[in-house]
């Protein structure tokens, strides 16, 4: 199985999974996936994509989505989103569905209900309120990030800000996430200091900390006490990265959800 940490350097554990280390209230529950889960993905998907929508066997996506359930004793099945890089936002419940909202977040208040945020560079982010009686999760790639996807998902939980517990998952490291001009522009343009989140590479690129700006975009909502961060998917073989394998790609999950009892 692969080796996998609480947090970057964090304590060795045996479990093909991340669960992340903030504190969030007790019934807040949180898991992100690894590429070498105990799925039936071939080559050159690993072995535990969970992605639909990226060239895979949907029988091994439907099958690695069962096993999700059962070995992380989920409540419900998990609520997948069709992603597009914008800035809706779901709420959603806990009973079974075939549909697919297209959001690329969700927000609940309901035990059981587990949202799921699938990624492969983008950054998924985990939102609790800090009694435990709302959830979010969101998928920032820079589009969405710079739409405000991160913004909405925090209005959407009804909680003030101050109240709200952030917490950053696996994306793109800072010194692998080369962008154009377009990119920075267009984080620049809504708030000058965002340029410190971008280093000249070569004439009209950049390398760009996703991670940074997300904190900049949380912390002008009001929300400051934010966790994680430190990974990055294209150098981490534990993660997919679109960078990295490109159309053959497949998904990890970071989940939320809240404890029934």
């Amino acid at each position: 199985m692969a080796r996998t940490t609480t947090e970057p350097g964090g304590p060795a554990m045996t479990e093909p999974w991340i669960f992340p280390d903030w504190p969030a209230p007790k019934k807040v529950r949180t898991a992100v996936t690894t590429r070498d889960g105990p799925g039936v993905s071939l080559p050159p998907f690993g072995r535990f994509n969970l992605g639909l929508r990226n060239g895979d066997q949907p029988d091994a996506v439907g099958s690695n989505r069962s096993v999700l359930q059962q070995a992380l004793d989920l409540p419900a099945a998990p609520r997948w989103l069709r992603q597009v890089h914008g800035r809706s936002v779901a709420e959603l419940g806990p009973l079974p569905s075939s549909d697919e909202p297209q959001a690329d977040a969700a927000v609940s208040r309901l035990p059981g209900t587990v949202l799921a945020i699938l990624s492969a560079d983008c950054l998924p982010v985990l939102f609790c309120a800090d009694d435990g009686s709302a959830i979010g999760a969101a998928h920032a790639g820079w589009r969405g990030l710079a739409a405000g996807v991160l913004e909405a998902t925090a209005e959407q939980l009804q909680v003030p800000p101050e109240r709200q517990l952030a917490w950053l998952g696996p994306c793109i490291g800072a010194q692998s996430y080369e962008v154009g001009e377009e990119v920075r522009t267009a984080f620049v343009e809504h708030e000058p200091m965002a340029a410190d989140c971008f280093t000249p590479t070569r004439p009209g690129h950049w390398w760009c900390d996703l991670a940074a700006l997300a904190r900049q975009r949380l912390a002008a909502a009001g929300i400051t006490r934010v966790h994680g961060g430190g990974f990055d998917t294209l150098t981490d073989p534990r993660f997919y990265s679109y960078r990295r394998e490109g159309s053959n790609s497949g998904r990890f999950a970071s989940l939320i959800w809240l404890a029934k009892t």
